[in-house]
């Protein structure tokens, strides 16, 4: 079977300044969050949450198909063409046009579409994972669109989960989608050592099924919410000792004590001459600290061959 092993060039991974598209990035982290809490109240539960996240097109986000009843829906977010897409098994779409408008009246036109559909739909409507949060129907502070940099976001995720789609095919035991995590607005890929974690005392519902076995997980963030900067990040669950000490690479990566993990620039994979192989050396270095360092069976867990 014939494989296309093309890399990316830097060309591939467009410049993503925070402070270009900070307000772009608020108000679309929160359109995000409604259209993922629509998904969490219709989806099963699924362990670790994974029936919540949203995933990468050729052209945006989508929720994947969602049951109501008898019938599936699903809404995409289009960064091509910017628009949202509500479309039923039944034949039926609605389009909302993406750009500079509120929280407030992007919430109100989502419900109203879903009720023109016949797909009546509750949310709580209160974000999650954001300091000093409002309620969708109330902020009319959050309103930014700039399709240029949504569109460049847009890039760099199709660019990561093509990377970490190749790492994840690389591990035997249990390991999660690609996915993307509307509540803290990253992109991440879990590997599991199969083993029951210990949860803290302080944990709530959320992170204790979250965390419920030990992991390694590893991702992209764009630097909202305190980080300042894009980053990949990986960190460990329960970590273990001496990690944050352990060598891993590029030697631009650095373990953060305030996020508990290992952090490198985004910067420093988008100006590598190989950005592919550079994103794949920190993904799997950070791995390899997690599962020697806990003491995970790794010939029983991982594919013996490159993916």
């Amino acid at each position: 079977m014939m494989r296309n092993e093309a890399r990316s060039t830097s060309s591939d991974w467009p410049d993503l300044p925070l402070s270009a598209w900070a307000d772009t990035c608020a108000t679309l982290h929160l359109w995000t969050q409604i259209v993922g809490k629509i998904r969490l109240v219709h989806a099963p539960m699924i362990n670790h949450w994974w029936q919540t996240p949203l995933y990468v097109t050729s052209r945006g986000l989508t929720t994947s198909p969602i049951p109501y009843g008898a019938k599936i829906f699903q809404i995409d977010f289009d960064f091509v063409d910017h628009v949202l897409k509500l479309q039923t098994s039944t034949g039926q779409t609605e389009t909302i046009a993406l750009g500079p408008r509120s929280v407030a009246d992007f919430y109100a036109e989502v419900m109203a579409r879903l009720r023109l559909l016949g797909l009546e739909t509750r949310i709580r409507t209160m974000p999650s994972e954001i300091p000093d949060a409002i309620p969708f129907e109330q902020d009319r502070t959050h309103g930014a669109y700039d399709p240029e940099y949504v569109g460049r976001f847009w890039q760099i995720l199709l660019q990561v989960d093509r990377v970490l789609t190749r790492f994840r095919g690389r591990f035997l035991g249990k390991v999660s989608p690609v996915h993307f995590f509307w509540g803290s607005f990253d992109m991440a890929v879990t590997r599991f050592s199969g083993r029951v974690a210990p949860q803290q005392a302080s944990a709530d519902r959320i992170t204790r099924e979250a965390y419920s076995h030990e992991v390694s997980s590893c991702g992209f963030w764009p630097g909202n919410g305190g980080g300042g900067d894009a980053a990949f990040f990986s960190y460990a669950y329960p970590e273990p000792e001496g990690f944050p000490l352990a060598r891993v690479a590029p030697n631009q990566a650095i373990y953060s004590q305030d996020f508990g993990q290992f952090l490198l620039p985004y910067n420093a994979v988008r100006e590598a001459t190989s950005p592919d192989d550079r994103l794949m050396e920190f993904v799997q270095s950070t791995y390899a600290a997690a599962a020697d360092l806990g003491h995970w069976d790794r010939g029983a867990l991982e594919v013996a061959r490159p993916a």
